[in-house]
């Protein structure tokens, strides 16, 4: 499924999943970005670190200004699985 969002035109984004442990809207979930220069990417959603665990990621590798860390359950493997194996085997023709 593509999203379309009105203030930005067409967002080539297909859907994989949700949660499938979760009870309704609002959950952590998984997406492709099919338009992107450099060819497909992954987008996630999920419940922002707590402070422990986002300094703990720093040391190892510290987000820029515009990056954040977030959680995901391992619920999601299978879903997450699915939108890498898509986005790699289509490559930038998705």
């Amino acid at each position: 499924m593509r999203n379309r969002l009105a203030s930005e035109g067409i967002m080539a984004l297909l859907f994989f999943g949700t949660d499938p442990n979760s009870g309704g809207g609002n959950c952590p979930a998984v997406w492709v970005d099919t338009d992107t220069g450099q060819g497909p990417e992954l987008v996630l959603q999920g419940k922002f670190a707590d402070a422990a665990t986002r300094a703990a990621c720093s040391q190892d590798s510290p987000p820029a200004a515009d990056e954040g860390v977030i959680r995901i359950p391992v619920s999601m493997v299978d879903q997450i699985r699915k939108a890498c194996d898509a986005a790699q085997a289509a490559g930038p023709q998705l």
